[in-house]
């Protein structure tokens, strides 16, 4: 159990920053119980992070898995990526600021404590913007818990926001925050790619692709773009997958592709029907094959 509240001094970046708006939605939910899969338990060197991103008309949370950096357990170092850093990849971005002081701890019965100063609000946001920053911090500390081992991902947990140690802050002047809040399912993007990672290179030959998606009873349409000498990009291949539907896997997806040397851009949506051309909550990775 973590049991040790961990504090660092760092410098906000201050200042409003200019976002793009959320539809209004109501506050955060604090129920207990949330059908938002957890990660599982795995030996990494790295901390899954969540972001926002827009695919369409509709603003989701994604996720990244980062380096873990500094002493700092997972889930502070999680947060403090969140807050702090970009995203690797171009399409996400954060509302969030780097706050002079954040520590967190969690208790024995799955509750995650996030403490935080009061600087790391300092962004304005609409009521929807504001509870997708709040559901952003809520899934990379239930994440970080989840992956490296300090709570049962087989039970529920719920994160509790504290501003300068108290209860019943309003979170960028929008969203009440104090009590225990769980996933929010409706949230997560319904399409999103896992690996490879933004701008990763790998080495040539077959390429394994993995994604997620919420729709599991949709066939996901993926395209690979080549892009050509002159920064150009052309439709080099495409196809069709599905998403798993055994319990706990969560609608993973998986496919593998061989690839010689060169720069890629793979985009996986979700069809608006069978045979409609249009794509849905269209995801997209650029990499490089070596």
């Amino acid at each position: 159990m973590l049991a040790a509240l961990l504090l660092t001094g760092c410098i906000a970046s201050g200042g409003s920053t200019p976002l793009p708006s959320a539809t209004p939605s109501v506050v955060a939910q604090s129920a207990p119980a949330s059908n938002a899969p957890l990660e599982t338990t795995q030996a990494s060197t790295k901390v899954p992070v969540y972001w926002i991103g827009r695919s369409g008309a509709d603003i989701s949370l994604y996720r990244e898995f980062r380096d873990i950096t500094g002493d700092e357990n997972p889930i502070t170092t999680a947060l403090r990526i969140m807050m702090a850093q970009k995203p690797l990849d171009h399409d996400f971005f954060t509302p969030w600021q780097d706050p002079a002081s954040l520590a967190t701890s969690i208790s024995g019965k799955n509750i995650i404590t996030v403490d935080m100063s009061r600087d790391a609000f300092n962004s304005n946001l609409d009521a929807g913007m504001a509870e997708r920053a709040v559901q952003q911090l809520v899934y990379t500390a239930s994440a970080a818990a989840a992956t490296s081992g300090l709570v049962n991902s087989g039970q529920q947990i719920q994160v509790v926001i504290l501003v300068d140690g108290h209860k019943d802050f309003m979170a960028f002047g929008q969203v009440k925050v104090g009590e225990p809040m769980a996933r929010d399912a409706s949230l997560v993007a319904p399409v999103w790619i896992i690996d490879p990672q933004e701008d990763m290179s790998l080495p040539a030959g077959p390429v394994k692709f993995n994604g997620r998606s919420t729709d599991t009873a949709k066939a996901l349409r993926w395209q690979i773009l080549r892009e050509n000498g002159n920064g150009e990009k052309s439709d080099y291949l495409n196809g069709q997958t599905t998403a798993s539907t055994v319990p706990g896997e969560g609608g993973v997806f998986t496919f593998t592709v061989a690839l010689g040397q060169g720069k890629y851009e793979l985009r996986v949506s979700q069809p608006a029907g069978p045979a409609d051309a249009t794509e849905l909550n269209t995801d997209t990775r650029t990499f490089s094959v070596r």
